[in-house]
């Protein structure tokens, strides 16, 4: 099990009009193989928050009412990283009979990742591959060729269908299109949002896992990000499981800094294999 110390951090600034309720997911997840060394958060005018624990991947959302105004949320954090590295050869893809229930929701088609539309393209392209990790691989590495990434492509409304006929999109729509294709050819797929150090620009990303053996395996379709160095903030079926803002009221987003960075400066190595960093 290989370690980094990845050092994060967030600032984001608002203008409020009316009275406005916050929840924002921005700490690290607290799990088996990401933990915390410290954090801070400070939210300027001051404000008392409520963090609340969320789901079963140790998620935490942060939570507030703000009066109108000018806000400003800053975050930061030290976070060891703990992932498990394996071979990826063996990894092979489960019988759906033999998924637990738990698994199962991740088949299905969700808002985003509409895999009861793309089956019969995901089967023309990757049925024929070789299933298990090399099959998941593959569908990553088409995404990447096909998908030009394209800030501004894309808005919150558009789905792993839309991204597909624009072969356009970002992060989160590499994501979504990655994990529909894996769900159409049955293979429990969900998505991630966090930290990644070395993406440039800096911003929040996305990632997706595919289950495989008895684990989640981490994926990157933007290739922009090493996988050995994410920091898991949210997960769920899709993006809008793990947004990490979202308002009630009447407020605008000024600007936003996001950063994360080895606590040692150094550019992280090629994985050289499957990461996971899930316990579910």
């Amino acid at each position: 099990m290989s370690t980094n110390v990845i050092n994060v951090f967030c600032q984001l600034n608002y203008t409020i009009v009316e009275p406005t309720s916050f929840v924002f997911s921005i700490a690290p997840a607290k799990t088996d193989f990401q933990q915390l060394q410290q954090e801070a958060l400070t939210v300027t005018p001051y404000t008392p928050v409520e963090w609340v624990d969320i789901g079963d991947y140790g998620s935490r959302l942060i939570r507030f009412q703000a009066q109108p105004g000018t806000l400003t949320v800053e975050y930061r954090a030290s976070v060891q990283l703990m992932p498990v590295l394996m071979p990826a050869a063996p990894l092979e893809e489960i019988q759906f009979s033999a998924l637990s229930a738990d698994i199962l929701p991740y088949l299905n088609p969700s808002r985003y990742c509409e895999s009861d539309r793309l089956g019969r393209f995901a089967f023309k392209e990757f049925g024929q591959l070789p299933m298990g990790y090399a099959r998941v691989q593959a569908v990553a590495d088409w995404v990447y060729h096909n998908i030009d990434y394209l800030p501004g492509s894309t808005d919150a409304s558009s789905g792993a269908c839309d991204v597909l006929i624009q072969r356009a999109g970002v992060c989160r729509d590499f994501a979504h299109l990655s994990i529909a294709f894996c769900r159409a050819l049955g293979i429990p797929a969900r998505y991630v949002a966090g930290y990644a150090p070395e993406l440039n620009p800096p911003d929040f990303h996305g990632f997706f896992e595919a289950y495989l053996g008895d684990k989640w395996y981490l994926f990157d379709a933007t290739k922009l990000a090493p996988v050995s160095g994410f920091v898991r903030i949210g997960t769920g079926r899709d993006a809008a499981d793990a947004s990490f803002a979202t308002l009630v009221g009447e407020a605008a987003m000024d600007s936003m800094v996001v950063s994360a960075a080895t606590a040692s400066g150094e550019s992280l190595p090629d994985n050289g294999g499957a990461v996971s960093s899930a316990t579910q």
